[in-house]
């Protein structure tokens, strides 16, 4: 799963005994060689998708990590491009690696759920950062996103279908996240991780009461299920205002 650049088994097991942000700070230096970082293929398709929303003036990468995201904000938006990490350790990260030609990028320090911004921002993106947060906590998430986006902005991320029962991706999430209630069962401070309590529906009906019009849009990329629904969605959450043409088959 690690390339010989990732961090080694011990270094992973110092990280998970670690709070959330100490363990990235920790990861930081070699978090682009691990699974977590999120792949190129993603990161297309989600640009390809916003391209197709915009254009957009400023935007802003939610839990940027070590800045991949930026990349594709700065494909979409013509003035300013933004990262906001609570791990000091990735945003050094991301201001020495990411470098994107276009807009001017900026780099803050804070928590997604205490966020300084108000009507900043034209578009917001996450991507992989949804497990670090408590179903009970997306209420406020959401309200703190809204608030950032300014009328008619838009609050994007791709969902991967849940897999089934039947494979062993499946088992294999019910026991990460099975070790990690344990682990902050008898360990303090929490570690909160798990990839399993970020669903579709509750997301979009936390969405929606948050003030949010959500429209979902395959990414067709990534294939269909046996079932005809797409491998990968894409959320696309606006404010009151434009409406968004919905796509056939979402």
């Amino acid at each position: 799963m690690f390339s010989p650049q990732g961090p080694s088994l011990r270094e992973l097991a110092v990280q998970a005994l670690s709070s959330v942000e100490r363990g990235y700070d920790l990861l930081a230096p070699k978090f682009d060689h691990t699974p977590f970082r999120t792949p190129d293929s993603v990161l297309d398709a989600v640009s390809a998708e916003l391209a197709s929303a915009g254009p957009f003036e400023d935007g802003l990468d939610l839990c940027c990590g070590t800045g991949a995201g930026i990349g594709v904000l700065a494909r979409v938006c013509r003035r300013s491009v933004t990262g906001v990490d609570f791990s000091a350790g990735m945003l050094d990260v991301a201001r020495r690696r990411t470098r994107p030609a276009g807009p001017r990028v900026a780099w803050v320090r804070a928590d997604a759920r205490a966020l300084p911004f108000r009507s900043a921002f034209d578009v917001v993106v996450s991507l992989g950062a949804f497990g670090h947060f408590l179903p009970e906590e997306l209420p406020g998430l959401f309200a703190e996103v809204r608030a950032a986006l300014r009328p008619e902005g838009c609050f994007a991320f791709p969902v991967l279908a849940p897999p089934r029962p039947s494979s062993p991706a499946y088992w294999m999430l019910l026991g990460f996240d099975a070790v990690m209630r344990v682990r902050n069962a008898v360990w303090r401070p929490p570690f909160v991780m798990y990839y399993r309590a970020f669903r579709l529906g509750d997301v979009r009906r936390e969405l929606e009461r948050a003030g949010f019009r959500v429209d979902l849009r395959p990414l067709e990329e990534f294939g269909r299920r046996s079932d005809g629904s797409p491998r990968v969605r894409m959320v696309l959450a606006r404010r009151p205002g434009e409406r968004l043409s919905p796509r056939p088959g979402a």
